[in-house]
């Protein structure tokens, strides 16, 4: 299975979406939103800002690797 690198981040605070390129081994875990400037940080349960709020999973849970 092909890991995709890319993932459109959705700010709860005022909807912006970007998409950006997620790091092929590593998490995440704060995003700032170039819109409103909120600081992101993952979601109870989930192990970076992508998984909480992309479209796509970061790699390592693509590859069933758990978190990072």
């Amino acid at each position: 299975m092909a890991i995709i690198l890319k993932s459109v981040i959705t700010c709860p605070k005022c909807g912006h979406k970007k998409e950006e390129e997620m790091p092929a081994n590593a998490c995440e875990f704060f995003y700032t939103c170039e819109n409103c400037k909120q600081i992101l940080k993952p979601k109870p349960g989930d192990c970076c800002v992508y998984c909480s709020y992309g479209t796509v999973p970061c790699p390592p849970i693509q590859k069933n690797a758990g978190c990072c």
